[in-house]
């Protein structure tokens, strides 16, 4: 008999480890499936960034002063619907199986983003573009959560790292790409060739379990937050703050990822060559500092409990004159300037996205990251787009950039104000969520 209980309490423990290892096996194949589709999210927004020189030529009459503005609009109808949408699936997103969400938004995007490539007229590819916004409104709130759920809190600011990898290498892809095809296939064969692989990933999504779905005990279904707790998500400071920070950061990297184009355009460098080069900086200074971010962020988490906004904060700060370098030397040397910007400009990428998980309860996740884009576009990058293009367009892009310097640096401040707050917030949701 007492044998037997060995047994059973041995088998019991084999089955415990089992699931530990199913756990841990598919939370690294949920982070693998959600980087690449971040990577073809990236490549698909900065494809149109890439090409719209193209496409306002072939829209627009070179004498129109307000042509700049106009594109800039493809921008605005992307993101304004992105925003709009996000808080609605969002809540969706705490309340049915999230990976159903994921699947079918990045399924619209793929089949809106090849649309774009047919669009005849403007109003048809401005149509399109809304199309992918609503696409990823649905992919943006419940990627980052599931991850949140798989993963603990203490490798959390990595893992976030390695999926917001994706930006940078995507960004620049999308640069790369944009500037080849355009130049040698015209810039709609750019969208076609983006579509089918966005179709293969959405489909996969189909395959996952939600983490939230109960397996051996290690998960707990959630029916999404009551009230108070959204409610508390709103009065915690160092959300609010962030949320600040990252629309100001967003104003910076939405402007300059949309308008380099044109400002190389300004600064005499070549449209394939130019492109191609910004985009390799992108993918090697802007992976590695979004790696290293969310490495250091959670190093210093023992000593520092603030860390993830000091990484942020800081690195902004370093960023701003070497932006204004970039500015007022010539090529090639501001080729440098700009690696040593774009590097400290991705620094806070893992951690700040990490710190909204870490106010937040897991029953409003999906809430807290939805609201947070809503702001972050609402007030960040679709502001941007028009404005730098109206500034450009009237003076010119190297006035228009001196203005994101400033930007650049009081997101840096925010995020070191924050500091204060970020602690205390983070060790009142882990007791509330034991």
């Amino acid at each position: 008999m007492i044998y037997n209980q060995r047994r059973a309490n041995c088998n019991r423990q084999l089955a415990m480890e089992d699931g530990v290892k199913k756990s841990t096996s598919g939370a690294n194949s949920a982070l693998l499936l959600l980087l690449g589709i971040n990577l073809f999210n990236y490549i698909d927004r900065q494809i149109l960034a890439a090409l719209e020189p193209e496409i306002r030529a072939s829209f627009f009459s070179s004498a129109d002063v307000n042509a700049m503005t106009k594109t800039g609009l493809l921008g605005d109808a992307f993101f304004v619907t992105y925003m709009i949408s996000a808080p609605l699936l969002g809540f969706l997103a705490d309340r049915i199986s999230r990976w159903v969400i994921v699947g079918s938004a990045v399924i619209l995007w793929s089949l809106a983003s090849g649309a774009s490539g047919l669009a005849a007229t403007f109003a048809i590819l401005f149509a399109t573009r809304i199309c992918v916004g609503i696409g990823e409104g649905g992919y943006g709130p419940a990627a980052p959560t599931i991850l949140s759920d798989l993963f603990p809190i203490e490798i959390r600011g990595r893992v976030m790292a390695i999926f917001c990898a994706a930006i940078p290498v995507g960004s620049a892809l999308g640069y790369v790409i944009g500037g080849l095809i355009g130049a040698h296939l015209g810039w709609r064969w750019a969208f076609y060739l983006v579509a089918p692989p966005g179709l293969l990933l959405g489909l996969l999504c189909f395959w996952q379990r939600d983490p939230r779905v109960a397996t051996h005990g290690f998960m707990q279904k959630s029916t999404g937050g009551s009230l108070k707790d959204y409610l508390r998500l709103f009065r915690t400071r160092s959300y609010l703050i962030n949320c600040i920070a990252q629309t100001l950061m967003t104003f910076v990297t939405g402007g300059l990822g949309y308008w380099v184009s044109a400002y190389l355009d300004y600064r005499n460098q070549s449209p394939v060559l130019g492109r191609t080069i910004f985009g390799l900086i992108v993918v090697v200074a802007g992976l590695t500092s979004t790696l290293l971010g969310g490495v250091i962020a959670d190093k210093l988490r023992s000593r520092f409990a603030g860390s993830y906004f000091w990484v942020s904060g800081i690195g902004m700060l370093i960023a701003c004159p070497f932006f204004i370098v970039t500015l007022y030397i010539p090529f090639p040397a501001a080729w440098f300037a700009m690696f040593l910007a774009v590097f400290f400009l991705f620094l806070n990428t893992g951690p700040s996205n990490t710190a909204l998980a870490n106010v937040s309860l897991p029953a409003v996740r999906a809430t807290a990251f939805a609201v947070n884009i809503f702001v972050i576009h609402a007030l960040g990058d679709v502001q941007a787009f028009w404005l730098l293009g109206y500034i450009g367009g009237h003076t010119n892009m190297h006035v228009a950039f001196l203005f994101v310097s400033g930007i650049i640096f009081a997101s840096g401040l925010a995020w070191l104000i924050g500091v204060k707050y970020l602690p205390a917030d983070t060790a009142a949701i882990e007791a509330a969520a034991k």
